[in-house]
């Protein structure tokens, strides 16, 4: 049997079978320290697709990062074609534990770049080209920002039949179709004919577990589906995903004190109260109400609320039983699942 080519990326050779970090140069800190772009290359000794899974475009998103990791921690040795893993995209970020660069700009907003442009726009030059232009697939990890929390779920575009079947193979409880913006990592992907489904789960600057296991167990869904693992061991989701096409975000009407009733998961009928804003002095109370029945898939964890803010990312569902029942039960497959503690999936 002939030996399958080396994977070339960076200057550097990964042969079949291996596995390597590569670091990927990208700038140079104030002080002279040099900053690279890593990315760890598992290189099958089989034929198959090139995939990329990235974390940390955004600098506070960290639970992306923890995902990453116990994904390299899993059984990968009979993998066929080629894994690339960037744990953290947007180093400069993460080290200051924030979602931009240190010049404020959203990474996630200056693609596809320019070897000639900002910091920003040279490292998205350089992901979108060393990295993403390479595979057929990506699978981007997000978190809600600081002070926000998301239900695990999968955004798509509403036209790409590909991307939906693999966001229901994912097995997150909602897939949320939205629409390309501009300077985005999925938009620019797809121009160069890469899909990339983006996974959204947790808070920003802390893990949640059952986020956490959902990404792991989504993503080795994902490489079976596309036949890059073999199907032992990785279970298929207990419910389907609820499709979700619209979703708005539910605004204080008030500044004060912020006393929730409802979290991410929960479904909610038309006029519930979910939360209520008190002044600080006790002499006024108002009742936060829905305006339309949904699943929370999104939420503000603060209790202090000013006029205007969003609290509550409400999706739209066809039946509050079933959503119920989905979320329900996909957590319960999360939950029972003691192979993961152990971060042995395969």
């Amino acid at each position: 049997m002939k030996k399958r080519s080396g994977f070339e990326i960076a200057g550097a050779v990964v042969e079949s079978g291996t596995r390597k970090t590569i670091e990927i140069p990208v700038s140079m800190l104030s002080d002279h320290t040099p900053v690279t772009l890593s990315a760890h290359v598992i290189h099958g000794r089989s034929d198959g697709p090139t995939v990329f899974v990235s974390a940390g475009i955004h600098g506070d998103e960290v639970i992306g990062v923890e995902i990453v990791r116990r994904l390299l921690r899993s059984n990968l040795k009979s993998l066929q074609g080629t894994l690339i893993v960037v744990p953290i995209v947007n180093t400069f970020g993460f080290l200051n534990h924030s979602r931009y660069l240190p010049d404020r700009r959203d990474l996630n907003r200056c693609f596809p770049g320019s070897p000639n442009g900002s910091l920003g726009s040279r490292l998205a030059h350089i992901f979108l080209h060393e990295i993403v232009g390479r595979c057929s697939l990506g699978i981007d990890l997000h978190s809600a920002a600081i002070n926000r929390m998301n239900l695990p779920q999968v955004r798509v575009s509403a036209n790409n039949r590909e991307t939906l079947r693999l966001a229901k193979v994912f097995g997150a409880p909602v897939i949320l179709t939205s629409a390309l913006r501009d300077g985005s990592l999925r938009q620019e992907a797809k121009k160069i004919g890469v899909d990339v489904l983006l996974y959204e789960a947790g808070e920003g600057m802390r893990f949640d577990e059952m986020s956490v296991r959902a990404g792991v167990a989504g993503i080795l869904r994902i490489l079976k589906e596309i036949k890059m693992l073999p199907k032992a061991g990785i279970a298929k989701p207990k419910a389907d995903s609820l499709l979700c096409s619209d979703s708005n975000w539910l605004r204080a009407p008030a500044g004060g004190l912020l006393r929730m009733f409802k979290a991410e998961g929960d479904v909610v009928g038309e006029g519930d109260i979910v939360a209520a804003i008190s002044d600080p002095f006790g002499e006024g109370e108002v009742e936060v109400k829905t305006r339309y029945a949904g699943i929370i898939v999104g939420r503000a964890v603060m209790p202090i609320a000013h006029e205007g803010d969003a609290l509550f990312h409400i999706a739209a569902v066809k039946s509050g039983d079933d959503a119920e029942a989905a979320v329900d039960d996909l957590a319960t497959q999360l939950e029972e699942a003691p192979l993961f503690d152990e971060d042995e999936i395969i």
